[in-house]
């Protein structure tokens, strides 16, 4: 039997220095050492041989099972090794070869304009009020002061859902909305939004469009708040040289109402194709907040006094980025988009 047993040694040992991967590896040690090798076959008969010769076989059996055992295991240590370095030279990364370039998106020119506005207006004190654009005719029309056949209706030509129901033309239904929920306490909001009207589609009107309206309600506000505050919007959208002017106009929701422009960025008032040679560009419409719109949302009109202003974000974006025309800012051509870089934000 000891004979049997070194012959099984030096088989072992052979095959295992001829292996050459992990998987014959283990053949090998399932072969001898498994539960069904020949190692383990000797281990089982001991119970037939005398009793004085099993210490002495117990003993070389076990010396052959840990001398295969260690074989075993640093040739595994050596292929697992082997396996990793042929794995990592077939997966080299060139790092000589030029990178692919990552397309990055850009904020619409839209997006910003409204962004900096709220930003604006948000420093100063005024909170972003949000509304339905599906509208009740009541918020849209007569809680401003647009009573039903009032021919200023004819100003916005609308698109009706039903009789009663329409999609706003404007965002002044969100200040309608907030002055009934405020109860007659002051305001002051900012109100974005899109709003449709039945304009036909050209180079400056568009059946959808955006716009942000303000509207501060309080004790003894004036002509002179309203006219400091446009005159903070109108430097900070267009220069700190840019002066204003507001000329009378008529809204049915504010009284007195005007339109104010500023004096032409372009060419400093002395007149150009921007301002038409007229040194002025129109920019947005305000006035002092009618008081039937404060007695018909319960605000005291001899207590409270307030104003207000809307103006249209693609007019601003269009004379702030030269476009000329409104439609490039909805036909999402990636040409037009990518001139705006993320750094000008």
């Amino acid at each position: 039997m000891e004979a049997q047993l070194q012959e099984l040694k030096t088989q072992a040992l052979e095959k295992i220095a001829e292996a050459s991967t992990v998987k014959e590896l283990n053949d090998v040690r399932v072969a001898y050492l498994g539960k069904k090798g020949p190692i383990t076959d000797l281990l089982k008969g001991m119970g037939k041989l005398p009793a004085e010769e099993r210490p002495k076989m117990g003993a070389l059996v076990n010396v052959v099972r840990e001398e295969v055992t260690t074989q075993l295991e640093a040739r595994m240590v050596l292929l697992e090794e082997e396996a990793i370095n042929a794995k990592l030279q077939s997966e080299t990364i060139d790092i000589t070869l030029p990178g692919r370039p990552v397309k990055t998106g850009n904020a619409h020119p839209l997006t910003r304009v409204v962004e900096e506005i709220e930003d604006l207006f948000i420093s100063m004190g005024y909170e972003v009020a949000e509304g339905p654009e599906v509208e009740k005719d009541y918020y849209n029309f007569e809680a401003l002061n647009l009573p039903k056949g009032h021919p200023a209706r004819d100003m916005q030509d609308s698109f009706y859902i039903t009789e009663d129901v329409l999609l706003r033309t404007h965002t002044s239904p969100v200040q309608a909305r907030t002055m009934e929920a405020k109860g007659g306490e002051p305001i002051k909001i900012i109100c974005p939004g899109k709003v449709y009207r039945r304009d036909s589609d050209d180079a400056t009107h568009s059946h959808q469009f955006t716009q942000i309206e303000g509207l501060v309600i309080g004790e003894d506000i004036r002509m002179s708040d309203l006219k400091g505050t446009l005159s903070v919007f109108a430097k900070k959208m267009f220069g700190d040289d840019r002066e204003i002017r507001l000329r009378p106009s008529f809204f049915p929701f504010t009284e007195p109402s005007v339109e104010m422009d500023i004096s032409c960025f372009k060419c400093g008032g002395s007149g150009c194709n921007v301002c038409k040679k007229t040194g002025w560009i129109e920019i947005l419409g305000a006035g002092m907040v009618h008081p039937n719109v404060l007695e018909m949302a319960g605000y005291d009109s001899k207590r409270l006094t307030g104003f207000a202003f809307g103006m249209g974000p693609e007019r601003i974006a269009m004379l702030k980025y030269g476009v000329e025309d409104i439609r490039h800012f909805y036909t999402n051509d990636v040409r037009f988009l990518s001139q705006f870089q993320r750094t000008e934000l």
